[in-house]
Parts: C-alpha cells; structure tokens; sequence
C-alpha cells in the first residue's frame, strides 16, 4: 500500500494489521431488484452482439483522473459502458465474447475491498476511504450481467486469440492489453456503431430527458428567484444556484453551465462565470440538469435581469423566438435533420436584412452565410447521454439523415452582436439571445421536453414577475 510521503504514521503494527481483520460484520446484500433500465441495456447489447457476430467487444468505463497531486475529479463513466450497462463505476469493463451464433457477456469490476490484507483501510481507494462498493454477487443482481474481477481482465486479454474491437480513449492499461490485436480502423467502427445505436431512445431514455428537462425548469426558477443576489455578488451566484438543483436531484451538471450577463452573453462558450449581472442587462443562461442515468437537458433562457426587457433587447429577442418557432415546426418524422436549421435561419436572415444589417436578398445572405456573423453556430444537435449525443455518428447518418420518432435533438437560434462590432448600431452592441429548447421527434410531429419554461416575452416576464414576488 502506498504511503505518503509526509504521512504522520510511518507504519503499520503487526497488532494492529491483525486487528483490522476481524470484528467486521457480514454486509452482503441478497435479493437486490435489477436496475430499472436493465432489460434495456439487455436489448442494446443483443444489437451490438448482431452487428460484430464472432468479434470480441470490449468496451471500458474508464479510470479516475487526477485533478492535483493526490486529488481526482469526480469519475463519469464512458457513455458507451454506462449505455450497455448501466453501471458507473470506475475500472469496469464490459465485454462480449463471440459464443455460437451471439455474445457472452461478461463485466468486469472491482469486488470488495479486501479485508484480509488491509486494502480497504490502508489504500486510498479502499473503502474505508471512499465508501462501500458493490460486491461482484451484488452487481450480477443488479445489472443482470455476470461479474467477475476487473484486476485479472487484462491477462486475459493479453492472451485472448481471433478478432477484437474496443472503444479507445477510456482505458489505458485495457488498450496496451490489446495492443497488437486491435486496429483504429476497426475500434472505429465500433464506436460509429455506439454513437448511432443512441439516436433513437428507447421509453427509458425518454423517461430521463423528460425528468431532466423538468429538474433543469425548477433550476431555472431557483435562479430567478435570487436574482437580486447575483446583483450583488457575480454571475457565480447563477452557476452555484442552478448547480445546487442539479446535485440534489440529479449527477450533476450534464456540462459547464453558461451564465453569461451583459455582453457575456456574446460568448459562446461562457463559462468562467465570473462577471458581474447588472439590471437593465439580460441574462443568457445555458445549462442542464444531468440525471442519476446520465441523460442530459441542455435548455437555454435569456431573461432580462430588471425583469422587464427594453425595446432593442425584445426586438432581438423576438426575432429569435419566431427563428425557433419556425425550427420547431421543421422537427417531425420524415423530415430531414438540417430542416430545423434552415428554418430558423432563414428566419434570422430575413430580420438581419429588414434592419438593415446585412444587404438583402435573403436568398443571398443565406448562400453566402453572410448572417452567420451573427448567428456563429449551428441551430441543434442530438442529445442523450451527451450533451452533444451522438457525436461519432456518420454525417450521412446524422446531419444528412432523416427524422425519426423517439430522437431528441435540441432547437436553439440566436444572435450575437459583439460589444466591439462596428458593423451595427451602436444600441445593439453587446446583446446576445439565445432560446433553445429539447425537442422529441413523435410518431406525429414532436414534443417540447422543456416547454415548462416560458419562451415568448410577455410570458418570460409574467413568470419571472410570479416567482420574485413568491
């Protein structure tokens, strides 16, 4: 077991290595009920086996990173392992070993610590020190998979023989195990097979972005209501209040929240949250509860700090809601995935050539992208797990697909009008708007996931006048 080098015990007595071995109750739990998504990831697994008949599958959940010196972040388990598996755990491994016409599959775990030779209490990641683990017995029960000890798996795979794919980039010593029995061409297969296994989402996954979005819209409300207090302190009031919501009935956050006031609000990317909200400014915030699944909302409002919103501020702000609007009404099965898109931006280009901003035919703005000064980036993407979800998906599967009913993909236009953009007046600069909302393709047309949140203006400042007055 390793020692600090500035530990204060130099060492452990053989009274007392003996003494921690014994006295220990029996914690074993037997009966345990399968996790709720269980026959799910059952059936996704079934879909992988088909796709790589006769291959070894190895798919790792990954390892803990160090953060500083002897500090880790926390761990988050690969989208791929916890998709297959459920489990989140760090150090597992699912894999599927080719047997007859399909797949065993077998996941690999840590057990419990071992009392016997002091592990649990004299190694940092004994459970003494960091908390109880499933036993191997336990984690068959819940999963529905059996379990066996991640430690031996990679002797094992070292002398494993025939065809062999894993998902790269999670797992060092998994990789350096296969090293000469992989190839990235192949290992890329697989993930470009994981990554569009999860756009259509099963009752499951939908179960979760809906409780998401609904944990995301309480988030949102916790934010309003202390407004006042961000005033007072900085735009880290917003990301430490959204975050407490988070934490209390989900993961996490499912990425860095943007709490952008003021000219913020034209980056991006903001999140070193760290500026101050000021009335009369309004407040661009982009954040998501991630669930205890790991599905993740991904909704952005921006709200006028004072609570009401000027008239250059609603002008812009209004021309992005009917930009979504239109995208909204472009998401519907059959429909091509850049629909959306060139919905909300044509809408967008119209406005920037009615003001006079850009000269017009819209047609040739469009063309040309001459709106994207303003408008800088895509109108959506997949979510799920990711928060930009099926990222590995081929382009022809993805961006040049087709709509299907049970995807879920984000609508969220905006305007961007940078504090040093002499290219508008002077009034416009600094203010940025965006409105996404999480939409679910439906066998008829499509649902709002976030539609507990106000979009239009008047009801945006209905709501915030409702919950400051609470």
């Amino acid at each position: 077991m390793k020692q600090r080098k500035n530990g204060l015990y130099p060492g452990v007595s053989d009274e007392l290595a003996e003494n921690m071995t014994t006295g220990w109750a029996d914690t074993e739990l037997h009966g345990l009920e399968p996790i709720a998504q269980a026959a799910h990831t059952a059936a996704r697994r079934a879909a992988l086996s088909a796709r790589f008949p006769g291959e070894r599958l190895v798919v790792p959940a990954g390892n803990l990173k160090t953060r500083s010196n002897d500090t880790e972040y926390s761990f988050r388990a690969s989208t791929e392992y916890a998709y297959l598996t459920g489990d989140q755990t760090e150090d597992g491994v699912l894999v599927l070993e080719p047997r007859g016409e399909g797949h065993v599959a077998t996941i690999y775990l840590l057990p419990r610590s071992n009392r016997e030779n002091g592990e649990f209490w004299l190694s940092g990641q004994g459970e003494l020190w960091v908390g109880r683990r499933h036993s191997l017995a336990e984690a068959e029960q819940l999963l529905g998979i059996p379990a066996e000890d991640v430690r031996e798996l990679a002797g094992k795979l070292s002398e494993a023989t025939g065809p062999v794919r894993v998902v790269r980039g999670h797992d060092a010593s998994i990789e350096a195990a296969l090293t000469d029995k992989v190839t990235k061409e192949r290992d890329e297969e697989l993930r470009v097979f994981l990554s569009e296994a999860r756009a259509v989402k099963d009752e499951f996954e939908i179960g979760e972005l809906q409780k998401a979005c609904d944990s995301t819209a309480r988030g949102f409300e916790d934010v309003v209501k202390v407004l006042d207090k961000a005033q007072a302190t900085s735009e880290r009031y917003i990301e430490g209040t959204f975050f407490l919501r988070a934490r209390v009935e989900g993961n996490d956050v499912g990425y860095g929240s943007i709490c952008a006031a003021g000219p913020h609000a034209t980056t991006l990317h903001w999140v070193r949250n760290d500026g101050p909200v000021r009335s009369g400014d309004l407040l661009l915030l982009d954040a998501g509860v991630e669930t205890h699944t790991l599905y993740t909302a991904d909704v952005t409002r921006t709200l006028p700090i004072s609570g009401r919103y000027t008239e250059i501020q609603r002008k812009i702000y209004d021309a992005v809601y009917e930009a979504q609007e239109a995208g909204i009404a472009a998401v519907r099965p059959g429909a091509k995935y850049r629909d959306f898109h060139d919905a909300s931006q044509r809408v967008l280009a119209e406005k920037l050539v009615e003001w006079g901003l850009v000269e017009g035919p819209v047609e040739r703005v469009i063309e040309l992208g001459l709106q994207r000064r303003w408008t800088l980036h895509g109108t959506g993407h997949m979510l799920g797990m990711d928060v930009h979800d099926c990222a590995a998906a081929r382009t022809e599967a993805y961006v040049d697909g087709t709509l299907e009913p049970g995807m879920c993909l984000t609508v969220e236009p905006g305007l961007y009008f940078q504090a040093d953009d002499l290219t508008v007046p002077e009034e416009y600069r600094g203010i940025g708007v965006r409105i996404e909302d999480d939409i679910l393709v439906t066998e008829d047309g499509n649902r709002n996931l976030s539609a507990a949140l106000p979009r239009q203006a008047d009801e945006v400042e209905a709501w915030m006048a409702s919950l400051q007055q609470g």
